[in-house]
C-alpha cells in the first residue's frame, strides 16, 4: 500500500517513523510518504489559505493549491482530463474533518484494502469545498471522516490516528497476526477483555486464578464473558449491534445478568421495550 499524507506541517507526522508503523515503512511492507503543501504554492509567500467567500471568522484553504498537490501526489495530469480516470479511480483521497463521516474499525478495515491513500491535512477553517467534489466527479473515491465529536486544530493528528489504524492492518506489520482477532471493536464486534502479565500477585491484587489453570477452554470462555460484561457496561451502543444469532446460550445469559435481554430479535436493556 501506498500513502501520500500532504501537510503544511510535515514535521507533525514524524511519529510515522516510530514503532510498528516506522517499521513497516523502512521494511517497504508499507510505502508512506509525507509531502509539505507549500511545495505546491506559486507566490513567495508560499500562500495556501484566503479570507472565506460570504464573510466570516478564519481562513480557507485554496483550492488551487490543494488541486496542484492531489494531482501531483496521484500521478494525475493537471485538470485530470480524460486519460488520467483510470488513475483516479485507483486512489482514495481521505480528508479528516470534524464534519465527516466517524471513523472506526470498519472503516480502517476497508481502508485497508486500498492500493493507494491520499491524506490531505486541513487547517484554518478548513479546505474549499470544491477539492472534494471536484475529485469525485474527476472518478476518484473521496471519504470525508471524523475521529469523533470534538474539533481539533488540524487535521494532523487524526491523520496519525487512521494511518496507524490502517497500517497495522496490513499483512506483516503486526508480528502476530492473532492478536488483530480479539481486540476491541474486532470481528466479535465486543470490548476486548481485561489483560494480566506477571507477577501474579500485586499489592492485594491478584490475577484471576482461571488464567493461571491452563484450562484453554475455560480461559476462553472467561474471556468471552469479561469482554461481553465490559461492552455492556461500557458500550451499550455495541451490544445492541449484536447478531443475537451469533450468541450462545451462555452469552445470553451473562448479558441478562447484565441487564440485556432480547427483544424482537435484536437486544435491549430489560425493561427498555426496545426503547
Amino acid at each position: 500500500m501506498r500513502i501520500d499524507v500532504v501537510t503544511i506541517f510535515p514535521d507533525y507526522l514524524a511519529a510515522l517513523d516510530l514503532s510498528l508503523v516506522g517499521k513497516a515503512r523502512a521494511a517497504g511492507i508499507l510505502d508512506l510518504r509525507v509531502h509539505d503543501l507549500r511545495d505546491w504554492t506559486t507566490d513567495r509567500h508560499r500562500t495556501v489559505d484566503d479570507t472565506p467567500f460570504g464573510g466570516g471568522a478564519g481562513m480557507v484553504m485554496r483550492p488551487d493549491v490543494w488541486g496542484r498537490a492531489i494531482d501531483d501526489v496521484a500521478g494525475l495530469s493537471a485538470g485530470t482530463p480524460d486519460g488520467d480516470e483510470a488513475r483516479a479511480g485507483a486512489v482514495h483521497l481521505v480528508v479528516p474533518t470534524p464534519s465527516g463521516e466517524t471513523f472506526t474499525q470498519r472503516t480502517a478495515e476497508a481502508l485497508a484494502t486500498e492500493e493507494h491513500l491520499v491524506v490531505a491535512c486541513g487547517r484554518y477553517e478548513g479546505i474549499d469545498a470544491r477539492v472534494a467534489e471536484h475529485y469525485r466527479s474527476a472518478g476518484m473515491r473521496v471519504s470525508e471522516l471524523s475521529i469523533g465529536d470534538y474539533v481539533l486544530n488540524g487535521g494532523e493528528v487524526a491523520a496519525l490516528v487512521m494511518v496507524e489504524a490502517v497500517g497495522r492492518l496490513l499483512p506483516g506489520v503486526v508480528g502476530n497476526p492473532e492478536s488483530l482477532v480479539e481486540e476491541s471493536h474486532g470481528a466479535a464486534g465486543l470490548l476486548e477483555y481485561p489483560v494480566y502479565t506477571k507477577p501474579p500477585a500485586w499489592g492485594d491484587l491478584e490475577v484471576p486464578d482461571v488464567l493461571l489453570s491452563g484450562h484453554h477452554a475455560r480461559i476462553h470462555r472467561w474471556r468471552r464473558d469479561q469482554a461481553l460484561r465490559r461492552t455492556a457496561a461500557r458500550r451499550p451502543d455495541m451490544v445492541r449491534a449484536l447478531d443475537v444469532a451469533a450468541l450462545d446460550r451462555h452469552d445470553l445469559e451473562v448479558l441478562a445478568e447484565a441487564g440485556w435481554s432480547v427483544v424482537d430479535d435484536r437486544l435491549d436493556r430489560a425493561g427498555h421495550g426496545g426503547s
